[in-house]
């Protein structure tokens, strides 16, 4: 058999990168050619590796950086360029809330074809970093090993890790010796149970084969100082669990609720399995700042809850939102997408009811407790699937709505939700998206009956591509 010749890979140099695009990834062009190149910023004049080319556009790996751009600053995390996370580090922030604006516009208008009126400055986030309250790590029996490891001679021998998965690699986890995502004593947690399983010989996970003891740490911290931390194990080894949990409590008294579960499934999620309490409560305690009456807001957090994951970012959403809702305290307010119910609570006190709506059993327990937890009573909270639930009965029940808050996951409402609330047609729709481009989607689908008068970009992300965007809806009139 005749071996293909071998190709050269191709290249390009000396490019300027003129923008930032999806995902963010840089922009520039080659004779007329679009090119998405990864580790770039924009201003950089690069040289790169094309790793796959159409007639419209190619993609590229940087090669060498010719002359860097005046956006181009040093990142601070030791693992920048390998890890996944915080892809923007090596740019100004002022430049990634630029890029982000922009992002959140050229979805609108031009996947949209939407009119907008003057869009608000990015709101920035207060903290740029430990602004997380929640990380997820993975442990992994054959790690991903940096350049200066692949280019030493002899044998690798500690292949353990907990921490990232490598992009696009399931099978490879990023060892982390620090991490600027959430504050201590996340990293001194993380570091523990490394530490713990390589010197007791503890198995950690195997991700292609499914067997392993150590499997996944889950950290969840709030802003009044408290620290949740679950351990999930590949198999149970009562012994080995034992010890290694007290050991670790004996290490960390302080910590608020520290749980385990046992996972023999073939994915990581947890919101099907037993989690048992080793020390402390079930749950965590968080505040969010100027709720009904100005007094905070207390919220439980469970293992399973979603909550926003830049809590004092977080605030300043909640506070736009109820603003913009234009409440006096005789409105009825659907919140769709409701979660555990933070937006629902965050708005009871300036409405006369709202009415939260989610499809996850589990949020609406939750939403439950942290109504009856905050004293709040004219809220309610109900358990169903949006396509379905806006029928005569729920709506003779709970009134037709005044305004209608919707906070969807990044895939964005369903078209027939979007159905829904146009024969709902409320005279004000809060539109919350964590995906500008889902949301241009929807919000076409709306135009014909709303007008967008108000649009806030948010960020939420730091050092990421990713951007919050708020947008207001009202009801366009008849002579409109």
């Amino acid at each position: 058999m005749r071996r293909s010749k071998y190709k050269e890979p191709l290249t390009y140099e000396n490019l300027l990168i003129i923008s930032a695009g999806a995902e963010g990834k840089a922009i520039t062009r080659h004779e007329g050619l679009v090119v998405f190149v990864s580790g770039a910023v924009p201003g950089d004049v690069v040289d790169v590796r094309v790793t796959k080319k159409k007639s419209k556009y190619a993609e590229a790996i940087m090669t060498r950086i010719v002359t860097p751009s005046p956006d181009r600053i040093p990142a601070f995390c030791k693992h920048f360029g390998t890890c996944g996370g915080c892809k923007w580090q090596d740019l100004t922030y002022t430049k990634q809330l630029q890029y982000k604006q922009q992002q959140v516009i050229d979805n609108l208008e031009r996947l949209g074809g939407l009119e907008l009126p003057e869009v608000t400055p990015i709101m920035a986030s207060p903290s740029l970093k430990y602004y997380r309250n929640k990380l997820e790590y993975s442990f992994c029996n054959s790690r991903w090993f940096t350049t200066e490891e692949v280019g030493h001679e002899g044998e690798i021998e500690d292949k353990n890790a907990l921490g990232f998965h490598i992009p696009r690699r399931f099978d490879r986890v990023l060892d982390l010796s620090e991490c600027f995502l959430q504050p201590e004593p996340s990293d001194s947690i993380r570091n523990f149970f490394r530490d713990h399983g390589r010197k007791n010989e503890l198995t950690f996970y195997d991700q292609r084969a499914h067997v392993g003891f150590l499997r996944t740490l889950l950290i969840r911290t709030t802003t009044i100082g408290e620290t949740m931390v679950l351990l999930a194990v590949g198999h149970e080894d009562i012994d080995a669990r034992e010890r290694l949990l007290s050991e670790f409590l004996m290490a960390f008294p302080q910590l608020t609720s520290i749980l385990w579960t046992v996972n023999t499934k073939k994915n990581d999620t947890i919101f099907d399995l037993d989690v048992h309490v080793f020390h402390g409560r079930d749950h965590i305690v968080e505040e969010l700042a100027d709720g009904p009456g100005g007094k905070p807001l207390r919220f439980r957090i469970g293992p399973k809850t979603f909550f926003q994951t830049n809590p004092v970012q977080t605030v300043s959403m909640y506070k736009l939102v109820r603003d913009l809702a234009g409440l006096t305290g005789k409105e009825n307010v659907y919140d769709l997408y409701c979660g555990a119910g933070s937006i629902t609570l965050y708005v009871a006190g300036a409405a006369k009811h709202v009415a939260g709506v989610e499809l996850v059993p589990e949020s609406i327990a939750d939403a439950h407790l942290n109504a009856e937890f905050n004293g709040i009573t004219n809220v309610s909270f109900t358990v169903g699937d949006m396509k379905k639930i806006f029928d005569i009965a729920f709506v003779s029940k709970h009134g037709k709505p005044d305004v209608v808050i919707t906070d969807p996951p990044r895939a964005g409402m369903d078209e027939p939700v979007v159905r829904q609330l146009l024969e709902l047609a409320p005279p004000v729709i809060i539109y919350v998206s964590c995906n500008p481009a889902t949301q241009a989607r929807d919000l076409a689908l709306m135009n014909d009956s709303y007008l967008i008068d108000f649009v806030q970009p948010i960020d939420m992300f730091p050092h990421t591509y990713h951007v919050e965007n708020v947008v207001r809806l009202v009801r366009r009139t008849t002579k409109e």
